[in-house]
């Protein structure tokens, strides 16, 4: 459940003493989250934007920009445990070429598959998987 809130006259007040002199509208978007052992929490998250647009619009922005971070980070995070990794050099190059994996996951996977599905098909088959992206 999310309810989003909207003050321009706060927006205002953070232009003027934080000085953030693009704000236009402050936005305040509390929600409920079921957590995976069945319980909830509330979380309460604040926006400043220098959109002026209608609070269902902003809503469907914000939402638009947490499904990217739920479906790439997430998979990122839990499917490939990209946090354990810690390297000295090459962390950037590290980060590349996970992102490179995942977009060809994204490109290579049937309509009614998973990303996590095909990642544990192109682990078992790595030839099959290479057949695919036309190296034999």
């Amino acid at each position: 459940m999310r309810k989003i809130w909207c003050n321009r006259v706060d927006a205002e007040y953070v232009r003027e003493h934080l000085n953030v002199s693009n704000c236009r509208t402050l936005v305040r978007v509390d929600r409920t989250v079921r957590q995976e052992d069945g319980t909830t929490a509330k979380d309460t998250r604040y926006f400043i934007t220098s959109l002026v647009l209608s609070a269902a619009c902003l809503l469907r922005l914000i939402r638009g920009h947490w499904q990217v971070e739920n479906c790439l980070h997430w998979m990122k995070d839990r499917g490939w445990e990209e946090d354990k990794h810690s390297l000295k050099h090459g962390q950037n190059l590290f980060v590349e070429l996970t992102n490179a994996a995942l977009s060809l996951l994204n490109l290579m996977k049937m309509p009614d598959e998973s990303v996590q599905e095909l990642t544990e098909d192109v682990r078992h088959a790595p030839r099959k998987t290479l057949h695919l992206l036309g190296f034999d």
